[in-house]
């Protein structure tokens, strides 16, 4: 077999492979995605919800998981002080 003919078995193999992913997985996967976003964001939200006026959890163990949270907290800011439109929840 020449490289050629090994190339275009892959390639092929590839894209069969690949199909298979985007009918079985695909939804499941970008389902698990945002699943895990909404609950780190909760997460954000139940220790450092006092930044936003939500006081949930006394500050002490915010302070304590602050090192863990501080890269998202812009990021999250972002999203809950963001104005909702109906069209968001259908998403």
């Amino acid at each position: 077999m020449s490289k050629d003919e090994k190339g275009k078995k892959g390639g092929l193999f590839q894209a069969v492979k690949e199909f298979v992913y985007g009918v079985a997985a695909h939804d499941s996967a970008r389902f698990a995605l945002k699943t895990r976003a909404s609950m780190e964001h909760l997460f954000i939200l139940i220790t450092m919800g006092d930044m936003l006026g939500v006081p949930i959890l006394p500050p002490y163990y915010s302070l304590r998981l602050l090192p863990y949270v501080v890269p998202q907290i812009s990021t999250w800011k972002r999203r809950m002080l963001r104005e909702k439109d109906l069209t968001d929840a259908l998403a």
